[in-house]
């Protein structure tokens, strides 16, 4: 039993707890067939959000995507304070496109989250990411080494710009 809960839980983690990428990838009926309880999943939730929040950097984006994921996925507000408090605290050293990267990602959480998201929440979220966004239009493009615009589908500071303020037209809508 043991060892059937561990491969259930290898499974949910490696997949971030998505069951269309499970079937996509062929393993779902081998998961539904552990039984794992939804508590159980939930569980596994919170476990994965823990993780990812400790490994939040300036460096890895593929740890904010799995935390972007687990947002839309599963609605937890958690996510979103998270990525936000990590934000508001580390942002300001990092290059444009990571700036970028991390407010698009913020919005787009708040996106996942808005129906269940209290008000509080909601004003400091809009308030870190157009801090951010602001930055981005404000100052000159900076890119750390190994960072290039074609990444983004960016060509040059406008269009770094446009997409910054199209994500403040994003923030925008919320206050509606």
């Amino acid at each position: 039993m043991e060892l059937e809960q561990q491969r259930a839980k290898a499974l949910f983690t490696q997949f971030r707890g998505s069951t269309i990428l499970m079937h996509r990838e062929g393993v779902y009926n081998e998961y539904k067939s552990y039984l794992a309880s939804k508590e159980m999943e939930l569980q596994w939730v919170q476990e994965m959000i823990d993780r990812f929040t400790r490994e939040l950097s300036i460096r890895d984006w593929e740890v904010l995507s799995s935390l972007a994921s687990i947002a839309r996925d599963f609605k937890d507000v958690r996510v979103l304070t998270n990525v936000v408090s990590f934000a508001s605290k580390h942002i300001k050293s990092a290059d444009s496109l990571v700036k970028l990267k991390y407010a698009e990602s913020i919005v787009d959480m708040l996106t996942s989250v808005k129906a269940v998201i209290s008000q509080e929440t909601l004003f400091e979220s809009l308030k870190t990411t157009k801090i951010i966004l602001d930055d981005i239009m404000l100052n000159p493009l900076i890119l750390d080494p190994g960072h290039e615009l074609k990444q983004f589908n960016l060509k040059d500071k406008k269009s770094l710009n446009l997409r910054a303020n199209n994500s403040i037209e994003q923030l925008k809508s919320f206050m509606s």
